[in-house]
């Protein structure tokens, strides 16, 4: 354990996690707190209107993902332009945009969250990993709608004291668990979206049944997203009868030349039985 009471992760999801610690340490030297507070006071997010986009039940809810690197699969997108691909998400039906913002993994920035916030209505997920309250502060300030709060990251005491701080700040939280036991953890702490993520963060690897391993232990009400392992529009349909109401896509999207051909496949996939390949 930290000594914040949170766990201390082994493997890549470790040395992330060290990473961000030197990262936001910089940051808050850069930006004191109060600044940042004053400044996230200034915008509206839109945490409700992301948990309804997502778990709309009349269509595929595709969270369309914007991100240059992945510790697995290298650089993605070696010309990143995040106001372009937001573009081409929102015409290509996407949900919802999530944008990495972590640096030193993923060559991400907030500079990015900003740049899709200002070209799209679609809601807008802050991913990244997060630790402390000082990214919530800096994600409603660059006009996030929702952040990401990964389990196997925080424990228990510090998932509900982040997840209970963002939503007094408006910013709706999707948990991301990988086993019952986080599951466990995640409706514990009222969560009321979760993301089973197929790829265990501490190796990289993915295990396709994870998904369908953990949705039967999904608490009510929830809205539940598949992450990771989804290789085709019929992988999507079956976790779609399985129970899940949103897919987060990242590597397909960013790898294809035509980021709205795409999305639009796996947004077409329940009508058409598109089977074209997706990795997310």
């Amino acid at each position: 354990m930290t000594a914040h009471g949170r766990p201390r992760p082994g493997g890549v999801l470790g040395a992330i996690a060290a990473s961000v610690e030197t990262t936001l340490a910089r940051r808050r030297d850069a930006v004191p707190v109060g600044v940042l507070r004053r400044a996230s006071e200034a915008a509206q997010p839109r945490g409700t209107w992301f948990r309804e986009s997502v778990g709309r039940p009349d269509r595929v809810n595709i969270i369309a993902e914007c991100k240059r690197r992945s510790p697995a699969r290298g650089v993605l997108a070696p010309d990143y332009d995040p106001s372009a691909i937001a573009r081409a998400y929102e015409t290509g039906g996407a949900a919802a945009i999530s944008v990495i913002t972590e640096p030193t993994f993923f060559d991400g920035e907030l500079a990015h969250l900003e740049e899709v916030r200002r070209v799209t209505t679609l809601p807008v997920l802050r991913k990244d990993f997060i630790l402390d309250e000082y990214q919530l502060l800096e994600a409603r300030a660059a006009g996030a709608d929702a952040v990401l709060l990964i389990v196997a990251l925080l424990g228990p005491g510090a998932l509900a004291r982040l997840a209970r701080r963002a939503a007094d700040l408006g910013l709706a939280a999707l948990v991301e668990v990988h086993s019952r036991q986080e599951l466990a953890i995640a409706s514990d702490a009222g969560a009321s979206i979760i993301g089973v993520n197929s790829r265990d963060l501490r190796t990289l690897e993915v295990d396709s049944g994870v998904c369908e391993a953990l949705i039967g232990a999904a608490p009510a009400g929830a809205v539940m997203v598949a992450e990771s392992g989804l290789r085709s529009g019929d992988d999507i349909g079956r976790m779609r009868v399985c129970g899940y109401h949103a897919f987060l896509v990242g590597e397909r999207l960013m790898r294809g030349a035509d980021p709205r051909r795409a999305l639009e496949m796996l947004t077409g996939a329940r009508s058409s039985g598109a089977s074209g390949a997706v990795a997310t």
